[in-house]
């Protein structure tokens, strides 16, 4: 029976050069899991988390960067947007608002999208 969602991946040629330092240190997510080639990104290494891995058939940035995109909960997007700004992260636009989410959208350094997601409520 499937469950739901474990990881959301990223996959590069090397994860090691940008793409973990990156995860980590700018957005400041904890590393569970950390071999050379696959990292999982998150407090609980089962999930939900984000999965950072090296392969094969990945070269050079992304060039379709809208088609999957990975979702980050937080509660202060306005907040998170400022910090990652300072540090030199550049967005796609300002945090935009709908009915029950607030989503700013961010590049990586491989040119992937990643949305910072805050619901109403905390939900």
């Amino acid at each position: 029976m499937i469950k739901g969602l474990s990881t959301a991946g990223i996959w590069s040629e090397n994860i090691q050069d940008k793409l973990l330092p990156f995860y980590r240190d700018v957005i400041g997510l904890p590393v569970a899991i950390d071999t050379p080639e696959f990292v999982v990104l998150g407090t609980n290494p089962s999930g939900p988390s984000v999965t950072l891995g090296t392969h094969s058939e990945v070269k050079g940035r992304n060039t379709d960067p809208a088609r999957h995109m990975v979702g980050l909960a937080t509660d202060d997007v306005q907040g998170e947007v400022q910090r990652l700004k300072s540090k030199g992260v550049e967005f796609l636009g300002d945090p935009e608002k709908f009915d029950q989410v607030t989503v700013a959208t961010l590049k990586d350094p491989e040119g992937n999208y990643v949305q910072l997601i805050e619901f109403a409520g905390g939900a």
